[in-house]
């Protein structure tokens, strides 16, 4: 079970984040026009082999930055990586906010798959809202991070079909069921599994940071299901 001990201001700060965040997936619609080509849960599972070179590219990363090898990443040495990639556009009160909101099990560090998330959500959030020149582009997301991140968010955006930035467990199940696929069709076991795994307050509502988390063990890294299950 994750879990994150916060306090009460915390807790209002992450809830902005999400408030945020949520905006943010439903303004992207109009960005990553790729989520209109995914069907079904096949045409998800056939992107997964290109998304593991790319977290192994990030892994390199991580561990470069993890100058003293203890597994984690701590801010200064965060700060450090996102000069690097060129996704230091935030301000580092607002990375500071994200870092605690993504060390889910409160040990003060970020640990790899906390890493992927916690990039993932500094890239989104700092493109811009509106159409971005390329040199712009190139600047929020090098190329490194850009190809591991967009086709998640494109996965986000086809199972986010209400368009509300936040997914709910009966359009995932319709959608992971589309009857104009019948070959493609997932077991509604498997369907109401996935949504399990994201859905961690058992709300029936799911933002992009949740999906984030399971959607690593769907790929499968390698220390991704032990993760999701400490």
């Amino acid at each position: 079970m994750l879990c994150c001990c916060v306090n009460s201001g915390s807790n209002k700060k992450y809830a902005e984040l999400d408030a945020k965040l949520e905006r943010k997936m439903v303004e992207s619609r109009r960005y990553y026009p790729g989520h209109q080509s995914l069907k079904s849960m096949d045409s998800i599972i056939m992107k997964f082999p290109q998304l593991r070179e790319g977290l192994r590219n990030i892994r390199n990363v991580f561990e470069s930055y993890d100058k003293d090898g203890n597994g984690t990443i701590d801010m200064e040495e965060l700060k450090k990586c996102l000069e690097e990639l060129k996704l230091m556009s935030l301000s580092e009160e607002e990375v500071k906010g994200l870092y605690g909101w993504c060390d889910v099990d409160g040990s003060k560090g970020i640990q790899f798959n906390e890493f992927i998330v916690l990039l993932c959500l500094i890239y989104l959030l700092a493109k811009p809202s509106t159409g971005a020149t390329e040199e712009e582009s190139t600047e929020m997301g090098p190329n490194l991070v850009e190809s591991i991140f967009d086709p998640i968010v494109e996965v986000f955006l086809f199972l986010d079909k209400d368009a509300k930035g936040k997914l709910n467990k009966a359009d995932v199940i319709k959608t992971l069921n589309n009857e104009d696929y019948p070959l493609e069709r997932s077991p509604k076991h498997v369907t109401n599994m996935r949504f399990e795994e994201m859905d961690w307050g058992r709300k029936g509502k799911v933002g992009f940071r949740e999906f984030l988390f399971a959607f690593m063990s769907w790929v499968g890294l390698d220390d991704a299901e032990g993760y999701m299950s400490s």
